[in-house]
């Protein structure tokens, strides 16, 4: 996909741009008491009615035929050249219009028949926009770089596509001729059932088992049941829970491995068709980034391995159990039935970031008056929670699924950074650039998160509370940090194999990904013990499928921290750099976007600094522990 298509149709097919915190599959939650019409998205500023988005799908296919009326005319004038580049970014703008409301309209009510077609709709003008833009690159390698700065010289206006421009030169050795782009093109359409095999097989197929937990309850383990009561109390419920999920999902190992295994080949012939040496270095390249970076953040996981085992030990105190087990990892550090209702949550979240200044507080507060979000869960509606600011000239949108719980407070900080770095870059960048990389974009939600949980432990009234949150953001960063970078040195390694020609089976995989999640976890140390059987979790991992994304959780979370450091502490300068950082949309390169602002992520230092981070909110979580000896 070329530079001047780069606008992730894949993430607004499957998700939504700028997606996080997401959960796979459907939400089947009793709807909240307090889900009314005032909590509810309202989307009538995208399309006011169901014909209003008709009219416009209508739009968008006449325009796609005019773009592909500009094939062989950019070499004509500069004026054809501006009026062709200013035609694709409208027929960009109007199809992430059109597919931001087709995803959401399905969203809030999953069972829809009415949202289901829109969002297949979409999907269908995506496939023929990327069709009808295939031969841009191509056309303008072949009109050179020489003429390309002659254009941007003549008509000043054409600057805001300079980034742009500069991308597409950039890739000349790994673009293909305006055949051969168009023929790509077309196949991308039928290059995704292995993603399709597994999200039905996951969903939809899969025979879940039933257990019977010691209260007597009956329960169908499904992937939602599994996230609820893999966090139960109960030691030998946990173990139950684990044992019947992994087990069905053993069952399958053959079946996942060949469906993954396809899915690392199709990676593996794209990376050799468009001529890099292997799938990394593809994934890596659009969007500028050193292989060092990845690497660094592998090797500093690995380097930092004790922090995550003392958290570990930590967490089997805390538990009262002297084998921590896997089952041991997900119930909360300490419980509490403390609750966070959605305008509490908003106070508490406003006041978190007043660091960044009154400009920046009063225009998140006018954005959660003004019904942004589609807050409470209810039956059918999509489970999880995300930012879409993908809609440039409305506003952006937020799915929450809130509980009342510190996780969805800690979940609408994240969110509603992603929603301001939308703003601030919608407000100081033109379409085209407005857009950020994923690599930028989980920087503005952690930073959001580090700020909540110095504002919350300021307020907190009792040690118990304290605990709450210094439990939360321990977990969290066990999550985001260690996890994802362990996930990362996973998808290196099976890549890398396939790139090479090796064949992998689904037992071949549980092995790679055993001998990963034991080392990190201590088994061999006897810090945490894994059962060979929970190794299949490899193939549970939704993320796998959209190759070399997960990595940059990580690498996010060690920036903003960073970051929120050094703004909380006051020094100089530090909140307008980071605030240029979000300004700047896709303007800059993001990682020397970053670097520029102070943070290297190809260096051991943001890395070093995250696990310094975890090792400090250990260090409080055991002198409270102290005090009550």
């Amino acid at each position: 996909m070329h530079p001047l298509f780069s606008k992730s149709l894949l993430a607004l097919a499957l998700a939504l741009p700028l997606a996080s915190t997401l959960t796979p599959g459907i939400a089947h939650a009793a709807t909240h008491p307090n889900d009314t019409a005032a909590q509810r998205w309202d989307l009538t500023p995208m399309y006011a009615t169901q014909a209003a988005w008709d009219a416009d799908a209508k739009r968008l296919e006449q325009q796609l035929k005019d773009l592909s009326g500009c094939s062989g005319q950019l070499g004509q004038s500069v004026q054809r050249f501006r009026a062709c580049l200013d035609l694709n970014a409208d027929v960009l703008k109007r199809y992430y219009r059109l597919g931001g409301y087709a995803a959401q309209k399905n969203d809030e009510d999953t069972g829809a028949t009415a949202g289901l077609d829109l969002r297949q709709r979409a999907d269908v003008l995506g496939n023929r926009l990327e069709e009808a833009a295939s031969f841009l690159s191509p056309e303008i390698l072949k009109l050179g770089k020489a003429k390309v700065d002659g254009y941007l010289k003549q008509d000043k206006s054409l600057a805001i596509y300079r980034q742009m421009l500069t991308d597409v030169l950039r890739g000349a050795s790994h673009t293909l001729s305006k055949d051969s782009e168009e023929l790509i093109a077309n196949f991308s359409q039928a290059t995704g059932a292995a993603g399709a095999v597994y999200s039905t097989l996951s969903n939809a197929d899969m025979p879940w088992p039933k257990v019977k937990l010691s209260d007597g309850t009956e329960v169908t383990i499904d992937q939602s049941a599994y996230t609820k009561y893999r966090a139960v109390g109960n030691r030998a419920d946990r173990k139950l829970v684990f044992d019947a999920f992994w087990g069905k999902w053993k069952e399958f190992e053959r079946t996942y491995g060949v469906t993954f295994y396809e899915q690392l080949k199709k990676d593996a012939a794209l990376a050799k068709v468009r001529r890099f040496p292997d799938s990394l270095t593809q994934s890596l390249f659009a969007n500028n980034l050193p292989r060092t970076v990845y690497d660094t953040l592998v090797d500093q996981a690995n380097a930092n391995l004790p922090t995550l085992h003392r958290y570990f030990k930590l967490r089997a105190k805390m538990l009262g159990v002297t084998d921590m087990q896997y089952f041991d990892i997900y119930p909360p550090l300490p419980k509490s039935d403390l609750k966070y209702p959605i305008d509490q949550s908003v106070q508490y979240m406003l006041a978190s970031v007043k660091p960044l200044g009154d400009d920046y507080v009063k225009a998140m507060e006018a954005g959660t008056k003004a019904r942004w979000m589609d807050v409470y869960p209810r039956d059918k509606k999509r489970s999880g929670a995300y930012m879409n600011g993908s809609v440039y000239d409305v506003h952006p949108y937020l799915l929450l699924n809130h509980n009342d719980d510190y996780e969805s407070l800690s979940t609408l900080a994240h969110e509603w950074g992603h929603a301001m770095h939308s703003v601030l870059s919608a407000k100081a960048q033109p379409f085209i650039t407005a857009d950020y990389p994923t690599f930028t974009a989980e920087i503005a939600s952690t930073t959001n998160e580090v700020f909540l949980l110095d504002h919350m432990l300021k307020v907190a009234k009792t040690d118990d509370e304290r605990m709450l949150y210094l439990g939360s953001a321990l977990e969290n960063l066990r999550g985001t940090f260690f996890r994802q970078a362990m996930f990362a040195e996973f998808e290196r390694t099976v890549h890398a194999k396939v790139d090479k020609g090796d064949s992998l089976t689904g037992e071949a995989l549980t092995q790679i990904y055993g001998d990963i999640l034991k080392r990190y976890h201590g088994d061999k140390e006897g810090v945490v013990k894994i059962d060979d059987v929970y190794a299949i979790e490899w193939a549970y991992i939704p993320h796998f499928y959209n190759k070399f994304y997960v990595f940059q959780y990580a690498t996010s979370i060690s920036a903003g921290n960073m970051f929120a450091d050094e703004i909380l502490k006051g020094t100089p300068g530090a909140k307008d750099r980071y605030l240029d950082i979000l300004r700047a949309g896709g303007s800059r390169y993001p990682y020397e976007l970053v670097k520029g602002a102070g943070v290297d992520l190809a260096s051991p230092a943001p890395y070093k600094a995250i696990v310094a981070r975890m090792n400090g909110i250990m260090d409080q979580i055991e002198g409270i522990q102290a005090k009550r000896k």
